[in-house]
């Protein structure tokens, strides 16, 4: 079999991010409020990622690591990152995720606040 042609790069930016406090179904993780960033390898090797998190009034936070194994895909919750903090609920931020080979980076966000609820994607900037 050939290997293809990795798809993405290696620097990716999400300028919006928020994680809803809560939800009206938060005893259910399944639609408990996340950010998701949906990260895609396509190569023959591991992807070394890493993410930085960007605040209006602090400092950064991060970086935040994940190894994404070849030819596979990583739906990564912000809500599960607690190392090196976790990131604040109801807070706004932006992130930059950069990676050692190329991927694809798309970003989700489930808001669960109200009973319909609201699911919101679209491909980060590289």
């Amino acid at each position: 079999m050939t290997t293809p042609e990795p798809i993405g790069a290696r620097r990716w930016a999400i300028a919006e991010g928020y994680i809803p406090p809560g939800g009206t179904h938060a005893d259910d993780p399944r639609f408990l409020s996340h950010e998701t960033a949906c990260l895609l390898n396509t190569n023959a090797q591991d992807a070394q990622v890493s993410i930085t998190i960007y605040f209006k009034d602090r400092d950064p936070a991060g970086p935040y690591r994940v190894t994404v194994p070849a030819r596979r895909t990583l739906h990564l919750r912000f809500n599960d990152l607690k190392d090196p903090e976790p990131i604040p609920r109801d807070t706004d931020y932006s992130s930059v995720i950069e990676s050692d080979v190329p991927i694809v980076v798309q970003h989700t966000r489930l808001d669960s606040r109200q009973a319909a609820l609201a699911l919101l994607s679209t491909i980060a900037y590289s």
